[in-house]
């Protein structure tokens, strides 16, 4: 059994609806840091297998348009006896804190150090005696030019950058650096890193040990989805704007042409803010999905904007020119009454050979109600056409007898209502 729903019903359940959609999906934000520290298995292996100096990459940001990677460092020493005591717990590992050690650190092939490690300028804690962990103190910026040649592939670009880091005490003693680690996703990227041991042999002779990292940088599948879906929605408009045109040109009259005018101009504005809606999308600056998709689309959907301006130009001077030869619309059907349809029920046809006793009395009995009212009647009603009284034994008898004086008369007309 169907319920019916009231209007104000259906649209109150809508809004239940769409409230509860709108808390579940809330719900993702809640204990969205509830995952380990992201460094804390990677420190754990470094103290269990080979402790000494980790450089942790915290950010990274991939600036296509410089084109730049900028990845922040910090320093962390795993093992006690690389420790500073009192810093034990950094990125959630009791296994690893700051170095007990000063450095400086080399980025690829610079001469000064880009960052300076001096544990002497961390302060303490006065109510716990801990360590404090200076961001500015223990965490430095290193700046590298990222190769682009694929950046005309978005959203399928994919980048790979390379870097060298080595650490030298004050009294330029070579510091091993046991790891380089840095997240594997931002906003915009997805972040693949390989670190592997590497030294150098400088003019002296001596080999200095380093670390060098390999970083793989594409883009996030969400981030390709998207992207393509708005690429594939702008073209589905773009043709929806040649369908306006193909039919507006067999409509007639202004009033049809509108709306049509109308969704194209809408389409028109809403490419460019398809475009711009695409994640971390390049520039105007001719890449690949621009040249298939982006320009062609505005220039399609331009000139269909253009085609409707006209043949409505052209309408506007055709009504000018001949005002009464201007097609009016057809007038609207006019409804038929199924009560006048069945209210007078068509009156019964001419008798034939195979009809039965009662209805040839009854379209004798017709003919002679119109004879007696003055109407013309079609063969002539004789006294030998006016009804008896029926016998059932003589009926077959009765019905030949009548038949044929019928066809005496004349030829049997059709009963109609003009009798």
């Amino acid at each position: 059994m169907v319920v019916p729903l009231r209007g104000s019903t259906i649209v109150t359940l809508a809004i239940l609806s769409s409230l509860l959609f709108i808390i579940c999906i809330t719900f993702t934000f809640i204990g969205a840091d509830a995952d380990e520290p992201l460094f804390r298995q990677t420190l754990n292996d470094v103290a269990e297998t080979s402790p000494g100096v980790v450089l942790i990459g915290e950010s990274v940001d991939v600036d296509i348009d410089e084109p730049s990677v900028t990845i922040r460092w910090s320093i962390v020493a795993c093992g006690e006896d690389f420790m500073l005591p009192g810093s034990a717990g950094v990125h959630g590992t009791q296994l690893c804190g700051l170095p007990d050690s000063a450095m400086y650190l080399y980025v690829d092939s610079d001469v000064t150090p880009s960052a300076t490690y001096d544990p002497s300028q961390i302060p303490f804690n006065k109510d716990s005696g801990h360590r404090r962990s200076i961001q500015n103190l223990v965490q430095f910026d290193s700046d590298h030019v990222l190769d682009v040649h694929e950046d005309r592939l978005y959203p399928f670009d994919t980048y790979m950058l390379s870097s060298s880091i080595r650490a030298m005490s004050f009294d330029n003693q070579t510091i091993p650096i046991r790891k380089l680690a840095t997240i594997n996703i931002t906003s915009s990227f997805d972040i693949n890193t390989i670190d592997l041991e590497s030294f150098l042999t400088p003019t002296n002779g001596s080999n200095e040990a380093s670390r060098d990292i390999d970083m793989y940088i594409s883009r996030p599948n969400e981030a390709r989805f998207f992207a393509l879906l708005l690429f594939i929605i702008s073209w589905i408009l773009t043709h929806v704007t040649v369908g306006h045109v193909l039919i507006a040109r067999r409509l007639h009259g202004l009033r049809a042409l509108l709306p049509h005018l109308v969704s194209c101009g809408a389409i028109l504005i809403a490419i460019p803010q398809l475009r711009n809606s695409m994640p971390d999308a390049p520039g105007l600056d001719g890449v690949l999905i621009d040249c298939i998709g982006y320009f062609p689309q505005m220039v399609i959907v331009s000139i269909s904007t253009i085609s409707l301006l006209l043949i409505l130009v052209v309408r506007e001077f055709d009504i000018m020119r001949n005002p009464e030869s201007t097609p009016l619309p057809p007038p609207p059907p006019r409804p038929v009454s199924t009560v006048s349809r069945y209210r007078y029920p068509c009156p019964p046809g001419s008798p034939t050979a195979n009809s039965s006793s009662m209805e040839i009395a009854q379209w004798e009995m017709r003919r002679l109600m119109k004879h007696l009212q003055g109407e013309f009647v079609f063969p002539p009603v004789k006294p030998s056409h006016r009804l008896m009284p029926s016998d059932h034994s003589k009926a077959s008898h009765r019905r030949v007898k009548t038949m044929s004086k019928i066809m005496e008369a004349g030829e049997v007309s059709h009963w109609s209502d003009g009798e």
